[in-house]
């Protein structure tokens, strides 16, 4: 009999992955979403998780054995952000029906657990690098612990399972998405080439000359379920990363020759997209306009602001992953490979020309 998995944000980058690839494996796939996306073989489960009664009502005849919650909600604060996000959460926990066979909940956070959260962001005393898991909560505010913390206690009182998954910048498809690197750097790259502007490194000296990595989404749905469907890795915190390590002087190169442009010199000021994009919202929609692309507004395509928080830390940034190593989980995945998939897709579904 086929097991029956919930993934919560599932027309998001991590969670259409992660839905994508349990219906290859062969699961039983209900995709919940504020307003849910046709997915091949994905049931949709339309719910707002900030309406506690709602979502117990949306819930109310599933009984899972896996749940992956691959959702947030940006605040204006991190105060707001405690309390959204951590309400999403315990209202999803207490809306599920109590399980009647083990049950196991992937929780998906990122390295703000070590970097602390955008208002403190690669700010003050923080662990060293490598990123480990061992290394402990910062004293500071942050919502992934509020996150934790409701599964955490959900777990104790319902017997299930849990494992926390802390992947760095992730790389994958999705439109309207709030923190989406790979589309904001074709969609940067494609205007440089369509006005002639230098295609130009936007972060830091650190980042530029600094070795750093990242999460292919492929990458981190195959960690969710090999966490799921193993019990030495139950009741457990884990990084996940490619797992290989690179420069942006190196990597900014690539994905200029991608897109057949020259990288631009950097000379070590930093030059955020969000400034450099900030009126580009009419050009974009002239080029969608005359190439007959799929979607006009800028804005639901672009995060100029993640992009640049990530690449504009002032520290270099590697993630360790001895843990699942151990464990045996062993996937790998190159990240200029990651990259050049990603755009593959943009094109063949006409978000960039």
């Amino acid at each position: 009999m086929a097991k029956t998995a919930l993934v919560v944000g599932a027309s998001g980058i991590v969670g259409s992955a992660t839905a994508r690839l349990l219906v290859e494996q062969g699961w039983k796939v209900h995709g919940l979403a504020r307003r849910p996306t046709a997915q091949a073989g994905v049931e949709p489960v339309a719910a707002d998780l900030l309406n506690a009664h709602a979502t117990a009502e949306a819930l109310r005849d599933l009984d899972p054995d896996a749940v992956f919650i691959t959702t947030w909600l940006r605040q204006d604060s991190e105060a707001e952000n405690i309390r959204v996000n951590g309400a999403m959460v315990r209202n999803l926990l207490d809306g599920l029906p109590k399980p009647n066979r083990p049950r196991h909940v992937a929780l998906v956070t990122g390295l703000k657990h070590y970097l602390g959260p955008f208002e403190a962001y690669g700010k003050g005393t923080l662990p060293q690098t490598p990123f480990r898991e061992e290394q402990g909560r910062l004293d500071v505010e942050n919502f992934y612990y509020a996150q934790e913390d409701e599964v955490f206690a959900a777990a104790a009182r319902d017997g299930f399972t849990w494992s926390v998954h802390r992947p760095h910048t992730v790389i994958g498809l999705a439109v309207g998405n709030a923190m989406n690197m790979g589309t904001t750097l074709a969609v940067y790259a494609t205007l440089c080439r369509e006005t002639g502007r230098p295609f130009t490194f936007p972060g830091s000296a650190a980042q530029w000359a600094g070795l750093t990595d990242m999460t292919d989404a492929g990458q981190l749905a195959r960690h969710l379920l090999w966490a799921t469907e193993t019990e030495a890795a139950h009741d457990e915190a884990f990084n996940v990363v490619n797992g290989d390590v690179f420069r942006w002087q190196w990597m900014w190169g690539r994905i200029a020759q991608w897109f057949g442009l020259e990288p631009a010199l950097f000379d070590g000021v930093v030059r955020p997209l969000e400034r450099q994009m900030v009126d580009d919202a009419p050009l974009w929609r002239r080029i969608a306009e005359r190439e007959g692309l799929a979607e006009f507004d800028l804005n639901r395509l672009a995060s100029p602001w993640h992009t640049d928080a990530d690449l504009g830390r002032p520290i270099e940034v590697v993630t360790d992953m001895s843990k699942s190593r151990r464990l045996g989980f062993t996937a790998y995945q190159p990240t200029d490979d990651a990259f050049f998939a990603l755009f593959e897709r943009l094109r063949a579904d006409r978000l960039i020309p």
